[in-house]
């Protein structure tokens, strides 16, 4: 089968975030069918761009066919980001007919986070005799209304609008990471049956065996051991939604007792929180540099603990696939979960405790009851987030049940 995957921020192993869009086409190569990526050649989550020759710059990455459209770049949210989601869709309107000519009596998926590439893949699918599929990542426009806090009234929002309610009635099959957004859609022109779950996962291969953690990162956790301490350990992006505050009161919650906090990542709110900890006076909390994605299977299972939290917002009542929990249940650890969303993985997995988001004695409060645990009962706590990781999320599973969504 030829399958043409429209991903505007799609990167790889080589470029950084965002992975799922290789990770499924590499199994879809691997089952023998023909794959091509188009995706802009600047994108705010990849670590390094691609070599641009031109207009449109194909490469190939592990079998995977990818082919890079020239867009204006931008640093954060706001006009220039718009710009550049407008420059690409205008980039697959115009090379159009090159693009059926990759999904052939295949598919086409419209998979780029906001919904404007659905437009221009239904007549790449229809020039292509292809089947269309829409991949939902977040529901836009309801993410920049809910998250972002923008009016309804926005000409910006109105024009997502009226793209996500085109893609639920054109598409033949919607793909959803979400697993309660259906009803959301069904009131958006979706038709019952047309909705499948196929959610983030991971690639077992990479947890295999452990790459060496620089000196400056197991020298923290060697210290936190040596002075008889847990750790819990937070790995990501520090920005607003990731609710940092209360895991840094937390800590001061628990700065007399024998744990050390670590977090590790960048983002925009790293400086004010690094304040915060030294206005506080915490020596129980500990920031570093973000690790590359080979090295975060051995940071994780430094850890005695791993935690994840998210503001408290409406959206998640759809549910929420972030990839750092999956990360995490991988990782064979106990979590506590801060998320109020639609679903709940860590309660569903048994692999630690869930608490209400934003709430630091309710974190605090969970860190000393698992860490009061015997090390036999966190290491089958750890052992059930494993299981279900690889019994539901890894992306040889995933890759083929998309596969069969596709082929049915």
């Amino acid at each position: 089968m030829n399958i043409l995957l429209i991903n505007h921020y799609a990167g790889s192993l080589i470029h950084g975030m965002e992975y799922r869009p290789f990770y499924m086409s590499r199994e879809w190569v691997r089952a023998g069918h023909k794959v091509t990526i188009a995706a802009a050649s600047h994108s705010h989550v990849r670590s390094k761009p691609p070599t641009m020759t031109g207009d449109v710059t194909e490469e190939e990455i592990e079998g995977v066919n990818y082919l890079w459209f020239r867009t204006p770049s931008y640093k954060r949210n706001g006009l220039k980001r718009a710009v550049n989601m407008f420059a690409f869709v205008r980039q697959l309107r115009r090379y159009r007919t090159m693009l059926s000519s990759h999904c052939r009596d295949g598919a086409v998926i419209a998979s780029s986070t906001y919904p404007l590439d659905v437009l221009p893949a239904k007549r790449i699918a229809r020039e292509g005799s292809a089947k269309l599929v829409f991949e939902v990542h977040d529901l836009w426009p309801l993410s920049p209304i809910e998250l972002g806090g923008m009016p309804r009234w926005h000409p910006f929002i109105a024009v997502l609008q009226w793209a996500e309610d085109f893609a639920y009635q054109n598409a033949d099959t919607i793909i959803s990471m979400l697993p309660k957004a259906e009803p959301y859609m069904l009131s958006h022109g979706l038709a019952k049956g047309k909705f499948v779950h196929i959610p983030n996962g991971i690639d077992a291969t990479e947890w295999v065996d452990d790459a060496a953690l620089p000196p400056q990162y197991q020298a923290v956790f060697a210290a936190a051991r040596d002075r008889g301490h847990a750790t819990i350990l937070y790995a990501g992006a520090h920005g607003v939604a990731n609710a940092l505050d209360s895991l840094i009161k937390a800590a001061h919650l628990l700065r007399d007792r024998p744990v050390t906090t670590i977090l590790v990542g960048q983002g925009p709110e790293k400086a004010r929180l690094e304040r915060i900890t030294a206005e506080l006076g915490l020596k129980n909390v500990v920031f570093l540099p973000p690790v590359k994605k080979s090295l975060m299977p051995a940071l994780l299972r430094l850890s005695d603990l791993l935690i994840i939290s998210l503001q408290r917002c409406p959206l998640f009542r759809f549910g929420v696939s972030p990839n750092k929990l999956i990360d995490y249940m991988m990782a064979g650890r106990p979590i506590i979960h801060a998320i109020a969303a639609g679903n709940d993985m860590v309660r569903d997995a048994g692999c630690g405790l869930s608490v209400p988001p934003e709430d630091p004695q309710a974190i605090a409060d969970a860190a000393l009851r698992i860490i009061a645990l015997s090390p036999r009962q966190r290491e089958e706590m750890g052992a059930r987030a494993k299981a279900y990781v690889l019994k539901s999320h890894e992306y040889r599973i995933l890759g083929a049940k998309f596969l069969h969504v596709l082929e049915t």
